[in-house]
């Protein structure tokens, strides 16, 4: 047997099982996890050979040579942006990212072994013949707002405890910015990597002008059809894609609002780690409590809480340890602390 017949076997009847049942709670529109537009438009083996062509410089032309994998086991249980199929005994993991993430090797691992997993289920791992597995490929699609480099490659060891010049495990992941003036000639050899981009953005444009994500998104599809871009794609799946879209836009949104929040709170942090500072100076000069709360123009309730910990652990305590009794980064705000620990009973 061939490594290729071999490798083939072990992808056994099992997966093909499984991928006619998703297949049909996808027509039912039944699926457990809603998938982006990038990876519906993957669900066509004729859209993943085209895009595996133009990322690897190959030309297969018979699209009944891919298989496509579902990762039904993957962490992400909202909105599955990832797309994995076999083609002559390689393994494709691609997914799209709208949101930097530095742990996407770690993630490529675990669809990989999920992979894996399902296509060894009959193998007898203690056999004394070496079991074949696809060769993997990790590519990641970025077209997030924040700026990033045209291609970036990423190491699971770089997430390692301890840095090592020799990992025992590696995967490594390039990501490609498929943004507006990046890859463009990688574009020009896909239709697909090409479409996607050009709806993408098109939907952008529109709610620039002030369209509503609805608007925005059927306004963009009808572009593309009349540009004859993913055409018929769009016209055979052009309701679930309106769904998608509000979905994934609104999650986008969301994930914009939750940075937002870290990065305000880091601030919050910051400006109280000062506030104590400035206390404790104040402190050691002999200022009153009035004195203090005039200088740095705070309640004197909000400065109490502070001066009642400092006097209780000490003036030269550190600021960051005062700010994590006072609530710190659970709460990011002033409150009256317990403080009878501290003070000795006579």
């Amino acid at each position: 047997m061939t490594e290729k017949e071999e490798i083939e076997r072990t992808g056994n009847e099992d997966s093909r099982n499984k991928n006619s049942e998703t297949e049909q709670k996808a027509k039912r529109g039944n699926r457990e996890y809603r998938s982006d537009v990038f990876s519906m438009l993957l669900e066509d083996p004729k859209n993943a050979l085209d895009l595996y062509n133009a990322l690897n410089g190959s030309d297969y032309d018979d699209p009944s040579m891919v298989e496509i994998l579902h990762l039904d086991h993957g962490i992400s249980l909202s909105m599955r942006n990832d797309a994995s199929f076999i083609i002559d005994s390689h393994l494709s993991i691609y997914e799209h990212q709208s949101t930097y993430s530095p742990n996407m090797p770690l993630r490529c691992l675990i669809y990989f072994v999920d992979q894996v997993k399902d296509m060894l289920k009959k193998r007898d791992l203690f056999s004394r013949h070496r079991i074949r597995i696809p060769t993997p490929h990790f590519v990641v699609f970025y077209n997030g707002s924040a700026e990033r480099p045209e291609e970036e490659i990423m190491r699971l060891s770089d997430a390692f405890c301890h840095d090592t010049e020799a990992p025992e495990l590696e995967v490594i992941c390039r990501v490609l910015n498929v943004n507006p003036r990046y890859h463009e000639n990688l574009k020009k050899k896909s239709q697909t990597l090409y479409g996607y981009t050009y709806f993408v953005e098109k939907v952008r444009e529109n709610q620039a002008k002030g369209e509503t994500l609805d608007d925005a998104v059927s306004h963009a599809m009808e572009d593309c059809i009349s540009e004859h871009i993913l055409e018929d794609f769009f016209k055979t799946r052009g309701d679930e894609v309106r769904k998608v879209m509000h979905f994934d836009m609104t999650w986008e949104r969301r994930e914009g609002l939750i940075r937002e929040e870290e990065r305000a709170e880091g601030r919050s942090e910051g400006e109280m780690i000062r506030l104590i500072n400035q206390v404790q100076r104040k402190l050691k000069r002999g200022k009153t409590l009035p004195e203090i709360a005039d200088e740095v123009e705070e309640t004197e309730e909000a400065v109490r809480s502070i001066v009642e910990v400092i006097q209780a652990k000490g003036v030269d305590c550190p600021a960051e340890e005062i700010y994590e009794y006072l609530g710190g980064k659970a709460e990011h705000r002033l409150k009256k602390p317990d403080i009878s620990r501290f003070i000795s009973r006579k």
